[in-house]
């Protein structure tokens, strides 16, 4: 019986040793693998001097523009320009035929030429018998009659005079020259055609060195736009996209004398030199108005403000090199930097690529190289 007993004994010992067993091993594999650390790039907040400014779309208008039209009936002779090419300010354009407006100007002279005599005649004689009056020999009336003939044909002698300043005008309109100094466009009408006055455009000439660019910004930034202007000419520049050289600084000309209802929206101009013609009318361009310096502001580059569902937000690496969400306040982005208006102090390492992957608290694998921090200017 003893030994019987015995071996149960040990059969229930062994049994209890192999499920304790099982249990550490059971407790061992429930227990959690440390995370790796989540590879990131990072760069260091820095405080530096960010200039004040706001950006829109502008569209390039010509200086001045110009639809030349005919001011007479006529046929073209001549055309002394090419399309699309410079002309100065009284460059010849278009000649139409000049022959019948010169025969009318020769015969208004002529009719002058015939006046003249005829009011000197009649001058002459008004004066003799004024003479004659004073001596009794005639009557007055006599007198009265000669000197109506002579003013008459005075007036005669003006009315020729206006014909033909007229004659000369109309003839001088048959030779169509440039008013302004700038760039041809398409002749809409050739060699041969005829023309009616008032009709048709020949030709638009757009003058392009100055030339304005035309924009609208949001009137609540109208103070800010309006002050940055008072007392000095507001410098904007206009940037030509997908042109590295294509960027041109003028200054505001014009600003509107109301807000858009519809829009609420306030219109501008920028006048510039464009010298290199740069600009071109009716190009889209970006124009970027500098209002004025924020001092001492803290910025971080663009690419570590994301968006979650309470805001914006970085990640800022704490001292034992995990993560920390950190909701901000962005007061601008320029250049591919944030201006940070609350929620984290120059010299503070934040995430600035790799987020996706970090939660609150994550530990963090650091390049081996330094935090590259925000160049000062």
């Amino acid at each position: 019986m003893f030994p019987a007993t015995c071996r149960r004994f040990v059969q229930a010992v062994s049994l209890v040793t192999v499920l304790l067993s099982l249990s550490a091993c059971s407790t061992e594999k429930e227990k959690p693998k440390a995370k790796p650390a989540i590879p990131v790039a990072v760069a260091t907040a820095a405080r530096k001097d960010v200039p004040v400014q706001l950006k829109a779309i502008g569209n390039i208008e010509p200086f001045n523009s110009v639809a030349i039209k005919s001011q007479v009936n006529g046929q073209i002779a001549k055309v002394h320009f090419q399309d699309g090419c410079d002309v100065q300010k009284g460059a010849l354009l278009v000649t139409l035929q000049p022959e019948s407006f010169q025969a009318a100007l020769n015969q208004s002279e002529a009719a002058l030429t015939r006046d003249l005599a005829q009011a000197k005649f009649a001058r002459e004689q008004a004066e003799r018998y004024r003479q004659l009056v004073a001596e009794g020999i005639v009557t007055k009336d006599q007198y009265d009659q000669l000197r109506t003939n002579a003013e008459s044909a005075a007036a005669a002698v003006a009315a020729d005079r206006a014909a033909i300043a007229n004659a000369r005008i109309q003839l001088n309109y048959c030779y169509i020259r440039s008013p302004i100094s700038g760039r041809t466009g398409n002749l809409a009408l050739q060699l041969g055609n005829l023309v009616k006055a008032n009709d048709l455009t020949l030709v638009t000439i757009n003058q392009i060195s100055p030339i304005y660019a035309t924009f609208s910004i949001p009137e609540k930034r109208l103070p800010e736009v309006k002050k940055a202007m008072a007392g000095r000419a507001l410098k904007i520049e206009a940037v030509v996209p997908n042109d590295p050289n294509g960027k041109e600084t003028g200054t505001i000309s014009f600003l509107d004398n109301a807000v858009n209802s519809a829009t609420g929206a306030i219109r501008l101009k920028g006048v510039f030199a464009n010298a290199d013609r740069k600009l071109w009318p009716g190009q889209f361009v970006d124009v970027v108005m500098t209002l004025g310096v924020r001092r001492d502001a803290v910025v971080v580059p663009t690419q570590a403000v994301q968006v979650g569902q309470q805001g914006q937000y970085v990640y800022v690496v704490k001292p034992d090199k995990t993560a920390e969400m950190r909701p901000v306040t962005v007061a601008a982005e320029q250049a591919g930097e944030s201006v940070i208006e609350k929620g984290v102090t120059p010299g503070e390492t934040v995430v600035v690529s790799g987020q996706l992957r970090l939660t609150p608290g994550a530990k963090i694998e650091l390049p081996s190289s330094q935090p590259a921090a925000v160049k000062r200017p």
